[in-house]
């Protein structure tokens, strides 16, 4: 008897859980649920807590409340001046009808290609409006907000509520990158040309005034060196002649000298004169004076040499 009851009571036991699992749910803060009956929505529940239902008749779907990113494929658009972009883009979003998005959609996978089918029909229609220098510059926001405003009546159809909608990237296509880098190459090539050829032309132009400013500064100073040199040449004759006219023997004799020294200093000089020359007069008579036999017949006494005139060495 005792057996018999406490297996009953196992039975019971068993059968008191498998109703209240099938029975009792629980609702997280961050999900919504739909509970269904035979497939049909009966009601929805969004308030967190532990919930309950008809047991093995009714059941339930659970939806995130939260908002959820979605990042679609990037697009290649045509703007409104025949540039064609490739848009990278990405949308945020929350399901705020859960009872419409059951009955329209049903799951959150098919959601994302639905919204993704309708970004892609919005940025076709709002960028094919605007042009790649309004893309670039600050009406992006202005575009954006364009851009999920249209998604959004879309997808509130859908029990969805679309609350951002960003253009991360807007690059043109990457053959025509490549021609555009190219042309832009060129052009600065082109630039870096030009400029040296400016730079060349000024500094030749530099150049040739600082050789023309090189030759006038080289022959005033060569001028003027001249200038001093004469008035040196003069005042050093001037000199000699006033220290020279002073004993003209002593002028004839240095002369001499000078003539001995130019005449003898080499080794290999060979010279053939009569040793009576007049040359040769201070080689006999250290007074200068020629005997009377080797004086000529009617030879004028000679007279004094002039003064040299000392040539500046430059």
């Amino acid at each position: 008897m005792n057996r018999k009851f406490l297996i009953g009571l196992g039975v019971a036991v068993v059968a008191a859980v498998i109703l209240a699992t099938s029975s009792l749910f629980i609702v997280n803060q961050a999900e919504q649920v739909i509970v269904l009956q035979f497939g049909e929505p009966k009601r929805v529940i969004r308030d967190p807590g532990l919930k309950m239902k008809v047991p093995f008749i009714q059941n339930t779907v659970y939806y995130d409340k939260r908002l959820l990113d979605f990042a679609p494929p990037s697009e290649e658009v045509i703007a409104s001046d025949q540039k064609r972009l490739v848009i990278d883009a990405y949308a945020r979003y929350r399901i705020v009808d859960p009872l419409r998005f059951y009955q329209t959609i049903g799951a959150e996978a098919l959601a994302q290609t639905r919204l993704g089918a309708t970004i892609s029909g919005s940025l076709r229609r709002v960028i094919g409006n605007v042009t790649l220098a309004q893309v670039l510059s600050d009406e992006r926001s202005r575009i954006m907000e364009e851009i999920r405003v249209d998604v959004n009546k879309a997808a509130t159809n859908f029990g969805l509520d679309v609350v951002d909608v960003r253009l991360r990237r807007a690059d043109l296509p990457e053959e025509n990158s490549q021609a555009i880098f190219a042309r832009m190459q060129s052009e600065r090539e082109r630039e870096a040309r030009e400029f040296r050829a400016q730079g060349a032309e000024l500094a030749q132009r530099i150049r040739s005034r600082a050789e023309r400013e090189r030759t006038v500064i080289i022959a005033e100073a060569q001028k003027q060196a001249q200038i001093l040199r004469g008035e040196g040449e003069g005042e050093s004759v001037r000199i000699y002649a006033e220290a020279f006219g002073q004993d003209p023997a002593f002028f004839s004799f240095y002369r001499s000298m000078q003539a001995y020294r130019e005449a003898l200093g080499g080794g290999d000089t060979t010279m053939v004169l009569s040793p009576d020359s007049d040359f040769f007069r201070y080689f006999s008579n250290r007074q200068g004076t020629l005997p009377p036999e080797a004086r000529p017949a009617q030879a004028p006494a000679p007279a004094p040499a002039p003064a040299p005139t000392p040539r500046a060495t430059p």
